[in-house]
């Protein structure tokens, strides 16, 4: 056989990396930021098709892709979230112990909330409750949307049976349908998606965690963010109770690192009602930032029982210290600016209006629709 030839016959190609032979059949690839016409065709053709943001290349809706917050009205737990509040576009589940809750209009005006201009809805059936939530997340015109409670939503079902009769997994196959169907609307409408619900126990449980959530394992996997919310301890003026320390953790974070923690007061007292924000700037001002070096000053400095901010004393003990924030705002808007740029928040009037409204949302162009009429169920 003569040399360099294998037993079919081809002679085989030595590869070198000496600068003496350079590598035979080297072919040179120019990099260059032009796509083909075959690509630009394809998404003119998807767009077409399916409505804007159907198809789209990554690095052209980069600053689409950013998720913007809604603040909480709790500065400790839009610190946890790690983006300044609840984020636009996603779902978030919160799961509440040993609270219940009914919407009482004069202590939610009392809190703030213009109930003149508050949507509600209190539907027959679960299939009901979430064909109104698809149609308000539509609409493009709501920021927030609250489903208050999961463990609510009764399937019809199960109201038109009798009582006694066994209904298995007919919530979780609810669920498991709306969210696949509202996942994508919430999207492009950037709308705040927020399902409020309960904790259950797991009978017969003795190693790990016997608690669990009503409404099947969907709303877990499809939740940007979940919540948990739990009683610390109750505050008390004396004898007299004014009010409860929530402990908030983030169990689930898709848009910043999850399982962080939070605490911010819930007062009963005619001067201050629901989260108290004064509360939480003298919680995260005594703390210094994350990653600061050691020794750090703090914004609010503790000293004994007594408070003070640079030359200011706020005052002695932490009421006392929330009163005069309360009565002095513009040393709290200054406190609160503080901390928001030691721990890396944007700062709370770029995300809200002056009246306090969430800022309006860019809001992309639904698809085209089709013929037909979708239903729940």
């Amino acid at each position: 056989m003569p040399p360099n030839k294998t037993d079919n016959g081809v002679k085989p190609i030595a590869l070198t990396t000496d600068a003496q032979e350079p590598l035979p059949m080297t072919t040179t690839i120019k990099p260059t930021n032009e796509s083909p016409p075959a690509i630009d065709e394809l998404l003119g053709d998807m767009e077409r098709r399916f409505g804007e943001g159907s198809l789209m290349r990554l690095g052209d809706v980069s600053a689409r892709l950013t998720v913007d917050g809604i603040p909480t009205g709790a500065l400790s737990l839009d610190v946890a979230l790690g983006i300044g509040g609840l984020p636009r576009g996603r779902i978030v589940e919160a799961a509440y112990v040993d609270v219940e809750h009914a919407l009482d209009p004069e202590f939610a005006s009392r809190l703030g909330i213009d109930v003149s201009q508050l949507l509600i809805a209190q539907p027959d059936t679960g299939e009901q409750a979430l064909e109104i939530v698809e149609a308000l997340v539509r609409s493009n015109a709501i920021d927030v949307v609250v489903v208050d409670s999961v463990a609510a939503l009764v399937p019809r079902a199960e109201i038109e049976g009798e009582m006694g009769d066994t209904q298995v997994g007919l919530q979780a196959r609810l669920m498991c349908q709306a969210l696949r169907k509202l996942t994508g609307v919430v999207a492009r409408s950037k709308t705040v998606l927020i399902f409020i619900n309960q904790l259950r126990e797991k009978v017969g449980i003795v190693f790990g965690n016997p608690e669990t959530t009503p409404g099947g394992r969907a709303l877990k996997f499809y939740s940007s963010v979940r919540i948990e919310l739990r009683r610390a301890e109750t505050l008390k003026d004396g004898q007299v109770v004014i009010g409860t320390r929530v402990k908030a953790k983030v169990v689930k974070n898709k848009v910043a690192p999850p399982f962080r923690t939070a605490e911010f007061d819930l007062m009963f007292t005619a001067a201050e009602h629901g989260i108290s924000k004064t509360g939480c700037l003298i919680d995260l001002g005594i703390e210094p930032a994350p990653g600061s070096p050691a020794g750090a000053p703090s914004v609010i400095k503790k000293q004994g029982t007594f408070y003070s901010y640079g030359e200011t004393r706020l005052g002695q003990g932490r009421e006392r210290t929330k009163a005069f924030l309360r009565e002095h705002p513009e040393i709290a808007e200054e406190i609160e600016a503080r901390i928001r740029e030691e721990r890396g928040l944007p700062n709370a009037k770029s995300l809200l209006t002056a009246d306090g409204a969430p800022k309006s949302k860019p809001i992309a162009k639904p698809p085209p629709k089709k013929k037909g009429r979708s239903r729940m169920g």
